[in-house]
């Protein structure tokens, strides 16, 4: 047994599966980590572009997509701790363009079919998604008149791109003009609530989002290659970003590297889902969220009670019924801020208690306060990770391991 509590031969078998993984084409390349008890395990498989020679490395930057969320969250409470914000304050007063909200009498409604806000949205509503906005789920969202309206306002849910939106101030302008889908503290809607955040965190600061993430959190955890896009003199180390054709279920680039959306700082830096990052970086990050804040020698990023309440589920029994993704998807999960939480034992990696999130570009991040262990998968292919045999492998493959 190796000083982790890793087993040397089912690290090798990890290996080996994940290669398979590469070999029959799911993905052209593939970096992964584990760190516990002070050793650190990393694998690069494969090459940072399909049908090229170029290797993939451990240095190489990936789009982490929804990955920037916990790191956002993370920022805000740094704010809250400093009593910049504060979590039940209503947000009015750092974005007017929320205030007196409308509500759509029905999600299929028109626009103007509308009632009052029974409440003000506050910062726990955008840290939990649930000021009332965000992915609808169910029947295609172009049906919705108000999604097809946030899609033609470029204030919808899609794929990240860095280069089509707006300055802050025009994107919070028209998200303003929209009526809420629902009303604040009603359900849980994915990700608007984080890309609203990034804004209220510059506006609370005074500042550009990248300029306080980088004091605050990117600097002193050592995560030097983070950030809303990559500078000239690393563009080389990007991978190529892929989506699949549902109909061909061949890899087609949704991102180069020479013309990459994220090859110049994007007007809106997205608090959503627009930072770049490598395994060694947001290793850092997990590792400081594992040891609740805490990094280096002794110093802090937050408090402990600042990230046991970040990784405390937050949702009630009524929000998660009528509430996810996909239906059950909250049997044995929560969400907290920024980040879902396990609640329940229903696999091999489902450890209550363990948290991260994933990236719908093809990366994915947990810290597992039980097992004291943190576990990173970039990729540069796009999957959902319920459905992707390359994410549900590399959990297992990554509990397996365990040998203590």
């Amino acid at each position: 047994m190796r000083a982790g509590g890793f087993s040397t031969a089912r690290l090798d078998r990890m290996r080996d599966v994940m290669a398979g993984h590469v070999e029959k084409g799911e993905a052209p390349g593939l970096v992964m980590a584990l760190s516990r008890r002070g050793e650190t395990h990393v694998e690069v498989i494969g090459t940072k572009a399909a049908g090229t020679e170029d290797p993939m490395r451990r240095d190489t930057i990936f789009r982490i997509a929804s990955m920037t969320k916990p790191v956002v969250a993370a920022a805000a409470m740094i704010l809250v701790e400093e009593c910049v914000l504060r979590l039940d304050e209503p947000v009015d007063r750092l974005l007017p363009e929320l205030a007196g909200r409308r509500v759509l009498r029905r999600i299929d409604g028109p626009l103007e079919d509308t009632v009052p806000a029974i409440r003000p949205i506050t910062l726990r509503d955008l840290l939990t998604f649930r000021l009332g906005f965000g992915m609808l789920t169910g029947p295609r969202e172009d049906t919705y008149p108000v999604a097809r309206a946030a899609q033609e306002l470029g204030v919808g849910v899609g794929m990240p791109d860095p280069a089509a939106a707006p300055d802050p101030d025009e994107w919070m302008r028209r998200l303003g003009t929209l009526p809420l889908m629902h009303q604040p503290g009603e359900k849980w809607m994915y990700h608007t609530g984080s890309q609203v955040l990034g804004v209220a965190l510059a506006r609370a600061t005074g500042r550009p989002l990248e300029e306080f993430l980088r004091e605050r959190i990117f600097e002193p955890l050592g995560m030097a290659d983070t950030g809303f896009h990559v500078p000239p003199e690393k563009l080389g180390r990007l991978a190529t970003s892929y989506v699949v054709d549902p109909g061909t279920g061949k890899l087609e680039r949704y991102d180069g590297v020479e013309d990459s959306r994220w090859a110049a700082p994007p007007a809106f830096p997205d608090g959503g889902g627009g930072l770049v990052s490598t395994v060694d970086d947001y290793l850092a990050f997990g590792r400081m969220m594992l040891d609740r804040g805490r990094f280096g020698d002794g110093e802090r990023i937050l408090s402990r009670p600042s990230v046991e309440l970040m990784t405390t589920d937050q949702l009630t029994p009524a929000q998660k019924a009528v509430s996810g993704l996909l239906p059950g998807a909250w049997d044995n999960l929560g969400w907290g801020f920024g980040v879902s939480v396990v609640t329940g034992r229903d696999g091999v990696a489902a450890v209550p208690g363990r948290f991260g999130w994933d990236g719908g570009l093809g990366t994915s991040w947990a810290s597992d306060p039980a097992e004291r262990m943190v576990a990173v998968l970039l990729t540069q292919r796009s999957q959902f990770p319920v459905f992707s045999p390359v994410y549900l492998d590399f959990w297992t493959l990554a509990y397996q391991a365990i040998d203590d």
